[in-house]
């Protein structure tokens, strides 16, 4: 018991790096490796009947709750070195093929839910600047139109067939509290990545900020 209390004051005397012990944020990094190193791009998450979907739980609100003009919303675009390649409403997302997915949506908190999203793969998307993007962008950022919440998402679980910029759930437009008229759906990460009411994208040549990893959770948070 002595020696398992002077471990536990060592952890909690080591610098602390992003609001959490060094020693913690390391063992973070561990479980990082070993996931990424299971990823493999053509296996897909278990999907299920269209009618095991259910309207999604609410939960989570920040970066969501001030009104914003729909009419008027569009998401930036930014390059590496924070450069402007371009700006895109719903209508241009609604040109690229639409495709939908019927998978469990998985909270950190532990519970899990059915439902229905049906939208643009993010690989379509990121078609627009094949003529941009190198082996170099690794990373993709992601805003709230405040800023208030922002993720950061390696490019593989991007380009992946079941990451979806979704704007319906159940044939239905997504409602404010479910991050209209555009949000992030995928079924490879926890809920705490998968963006509501995106308004920047940034594509990065390495790891940027992240609202819970900066609050001392892991920054993969993969499945």
């Amino acid at each position: 018991m002595f020696a398992g209390f002077m471990g536990w004051r060592s952890v909690q005397g080591s610098a602390a790096d992003r609001r959490i012990p060094g020693v913690l944020r390391d063992v973070h990094g561990v479980n990082e490796s070993i996931w990424s190193s299971l990823f493999r791009e053509d296996h897909l998450a278990k999907e299920f009947a269209r009618e095991d979907a259910s309207i999604l739980r609410v939960n989570g609100r920040i970066g969501i709750d001030d009104e914003i003009d729909l009419n008027q919303w569009q998401i930036v675009v930014h390059g590496p070195d924070g450069e402007e390649w371009g700006t895109h409403t719903l209508a241009d997302i609604k040109a690229l093929p639409r495709h939908e997915m019927t998978i469990e949506h998985k909270c950190i908190e532990g519970w899990a839910q059915v439902t229905n999203w049906g939208g643009a793969r993010f690989s379509d998307f990121l078609n627009l600047y094949a003529d941009r993007i190198d082996g170099a962008i690794t990373d993709v950022g992601m805003e709230t139109p405040d800023s208030k919440y922002y993720v950061s998402m390696d490019m593989a679980t991007m380009r992946h067939r079941q990451t979806l910029l979704a704007y319906d759930m159940i044939d239905q437009p997504l409602d404010d509290a479910h991050g209209a008229p555009l949000r992030l759906a995928t079924p490879l990460k926890y809920g705490i990545k998968q963006l509501k009411r995106i308004g920047v994208i940034q594509f990065r040549r390495e790891p940027g900020r992240d609202y819970w990893g900066d609050r001392g959770y892991d920054d993969y948070v993969g499945l």
